[in-house]
């Protein structure tokens, strides 16, 4: 979740409860500015087109913003699968955060 503003306002303010102040502090997209490294925003496949939908849009803000950001589409998987691919030197994630750490060739 990249802006809290849709949790807050579906279904879910019934057990999520936070305030203004709150949802702006959690919300990744209000603070680009603040960005001091590279990320990698990586989703599956077997999301929902929301959640698919937030992680283009969040990495495309990322870059407008003018910092570097690598967008890897898992596919296959979904998330709770998808960062388990971490432990396999060879597959897009782990390459690309081995990248990051100038580990490996990518």
């Amino acid at each position: 979740m990249y802006d809290l503003r849709g949790p807050r306002l579906s279904s879910r303010s019934s057990y999520v409860k936070f305030d203004d102040s709150t949802e702006e502090a959690l919300s990744p997209r209000r603070h680009l500015d603040r960005l001091a490294t590279p990320l990698i925003v990586a989703y599956g496949s077997f999301e929902t087109p929301e959640f698919q939908r937030q992680s283009r849009d969040f990495a495309a803000a990322v870059k407008d913003a003018g910092k570097p950001v690598e967008l890897i589409r898992g596919e296959g998987y979904n998330h709770f699968e998808f960062i388990e691919t971490l432990g396999n030197p060879y597959s897009p994630l782990a390459r690309a955060a081995l990248g990051q750490m100038k580990l490996a060739g990518r």
